[in-house]
């Protein structure tokens, strides 16, 4: 007997809200023996296209047993549901996540094979939606670093960067920027210059990323002082009142692409020199900027080690700078220490407050450094003669007008806060008296992220010694704080085997 086939158009779930931090992935979470796993043949990390009525989004797959989740539920994590924002007890379709034409790009690259504009374009705007899994972004940065990428290529990666998201135009320019290459602690220049320069009466509307590798970025930073997670006309309401701001890029959807591959980078510990010139620049591009001031510290354990290997890079970024028709300096200044004595949001925000309110017990180096690389921005726009923008800027922080500005951004954004302080402690002191011939950027890195930074924002280290100091036995070296006992053991366990990161010669 012939019969007719019947269609199960059942292919619905309701949504329920499961309350787990995923970060940026989406993840669906379903039963291994529902009945839309076993009819579509879903295993755990297949991609999945989820459906509402309004609105749709693809997730990776975990799969689960036992009461976790009823027969007819599926779960969504946080970054999920808010992507697909539906009401509690919503349902939604689930089907197999369409095939990605740009894949085939991206296995091209994996085989070492240089990728045309087009190809770039595609990547990135399927990475921007969102299409890619944590797996297959991590073969994109894998396959991009070391010296894989052309200089054509870097170009091509970093104009579909700020192509597959948002681009600022501004009224009045010119529009200026200042950005480091990374790899050195406490760095914090930028909080500085902003108030400097748009005192003069530039344009700087700042976006910065968060920490890649390091205890804290200067969106880490600012936050503890001032929101951050501003969006695109909060951002231009700000810029509008004050000149400046400094803002999280993730929140104004400038290069988001970005954002996501540095999310892959963190987990990695890579920076490459294409993404890194990709990530810098598209940022800057997207944000309207025509003219760019490039700090690239260099020592033996930031990230550029040589000045042959910041010869090497600043002549990508300026020659990549170019083609988007910007304007660049960069500075090379000096990375064999951290800067300031904060590593960590709290007390890198600690230091920029001493240095803008005049307190004479303020790091100098960092405020040295700021006024270099802010008088070297009020130059290269035009607005003082060359050779006259170190003096512009220190009278501009002297006199108190950049403190003045700095409050006035802070409250535009939102309100200014005082940076929080940590609860436990502890201090490492000298073994020995004698000479700081060597401290490890790397190494301090590491103890201040492992004592919560900069997920903890009081969390981090402070330096109590610059090389060359002569230190007594019992000398404090160094702090470290913590917002729980648990990090602060955890970041003495590592200091404990990595003592030489201060390295006292006799």
């Amino acid at each position: 007997m012939n019969s007719t086939p019947v269609i199960n158009h059942a292919s619905t779930l309701r949504l329920r809200r499961m309350g787990i931090n995923t970060h940026q992935e989406p993840v669906v979470y379903m039963r291994e023996d529902c009945h839309i796993c076993r009819a579509e043949g879903f295993t755990a990390h297949s991609r999945v296209l989820i459906t509402t009525s309004s609105k749709s989004i693809i997730a990776t797959l975990n799969m689960v047993s036992g009461d976790f989740l009823i027969l007819e539920e599926a779960g969504l994590s946080e970054a999920a549901w808010r992507l697909l924002a539906p009401q509690e007890g919503e349902t939604a379709h689930f089907s197999h996540a369409p095939a990605l034409d740009s894949l085939s790009h991206l296995r091209s690259k994996v085989y070492g094979k240089s990728l045309e504009e087009g190809a770039y374009q595609e990547i990135m705007r399927d990475i921007t939606a969102g299409f890619y899994s944590d797996v297959e972004l991590s073969s994109f940065v894998t396959a991009c670093a070391g010296s894989r990428m052309t200089h054509d290529e870097i170009f091509y990666l970093t104009r579909a960067m700020v192509q597959a998201g948002d681009q600022l135009k501004w009224d009045n320019g010119p529009i200026v920027d200042k950005h480091s290459v990374g790899g050195l602690p406490g760095n914090r220049t930028t909080l500085l210059i902003v108030p400097i320069v748009t005192c003069l009466g530039l344009t700087m509307p700042k976006t910065s990323s968060r920490a890649i590798t390091s205890p804290a970025g200067t969106a880490d930073t600012m936050e503890v002082l001032a929101p951050v997670d501003l969006s695109l006309p909060q951002m231009r309401k700000v810029v509008e009142q004050e000149g400046g701001c400094i803002l999280w890029g993730g929140a104004v959807h400038l290069s988001p692409a970005d954002d996501t591959l540095i999310r892959i980078e963190r987990a990695l510990d890579l920076d490459s020199e294409g993404q890194l010139v990709a990530s810098v620049l598209s940022k800057k591009a997207a944000a309207g900027s025509t003219h760019l001031v490039l700090d690239v510290p260099v020592g033996p354990t930031a990230k550029v080690r040589s000045a042959e290997e910041a010869v090497k890079l600043i002549k990508v970024l300026e020659m990549i700078g170019s083609r988007l028709g910007m304007k660049l300096k960069a500075v090379m200044t000096d990375g064999s220490q951290p800067v300031g004595r904060g590593i960590g949001p709290a007390l890198e925000a600690m230091d920029v407050l001493s240095i803008l309110r005049g307190d004479p017990q303020a790091p100098q180096d960092l405020r040295r450094r700021a006024l270099v690389l802010a008088g070297a921005l009020l130059e290269l726009s035009g607005k003082v003669d060359v050779g006259r923008g170190f003096e512009t800027a220190e009278s501009i922080l002297n006199d108190g007008r950049a403190l003045k500005k700095f409050r006035a951004i802070c409250e535009a954004q939102g309100g200014m806060r005082e940076p929080p302080r940590a609860d436990f402690s502890y201090v490492l002191e000298a073994k020995s008296p004698g000479q700081v011939a060597q401290i490890d950027n790397r190494k301090l890195a590491r103890v201040a992220k492992f004592a919560g930074a900069p997920a903890a924002p009081a969390a981090g280290v402070e330096i109590h010694v610059r090389l060359g100091d002569r230190v007594e036995k019992g000398q404090p070296l160094l702090s470290i704080f913590a917002e729980t006992r648990g990090e602060l053991a955890y970041s003495f366990d590592y200091l404990s085997v990595h003592l030489n990161l201060i390295d006292v010669k006799v």
